[in-house]
């Protein structure tokens, strides 16, 4: 299946997050992977942040599960091309290994880039854990 056009980015940094767990719940690791600047860091877990190919590793993993995010923003602060958002979010669910419940506050960073489109430059989704 094609998902290249299913999720697009946004011009609004308060809908970032919307589009982040629309490319995650789509399975599609690219569409994922889209909703980040090139150089742009995972922090899976405290103190331990992760680009490139192990980002896309780390967000696999948690698609693998097999269940949606749900994502609620709580706050957005924009100055000129950077917000920070304060999400809520939780995945929840029967897993392949059982019941999951997995959910937290994030503390994101994301940059409106030159064609206009909000993109994370740092998504911390254990916000300050």
């Amino acid at each position: 299946m094609d998902h290249s056009t299913s999720v697009r980015l946004t011009t609004d940094p308060g809908q970032h997050p919307h589009v982040f767990a629309a490319a995650f719940n789509s399975g599609d690791p690219a569409a994922v992977e889209a909703c980040y600047e090139p150089g742009g860091l995972l922090a899976p877990r405290p103190g331990q942040p992760v680009t490139g190919e192990q980002r896309a590793a780390a967000n696999a993993r948690l698609m693998s599960l097999g269940l949606p995010i749900e994502v609620r923003p709580r706050q957005v602060y924009v100055v000129g091309e950077l917000a920070l958002l304060i999400v809520d979010w939780e995945i929840r669910g029967d897993g392949p290994d059982g019941p999951v419940h997995i959910s937290g506050t994030a503390t994101d960073v994301a940059r409106r880039g030159p064609d206009g489109l909000w993109r994370y430059v740092i998504d911390n989704p254990n916000g300050c854990a």
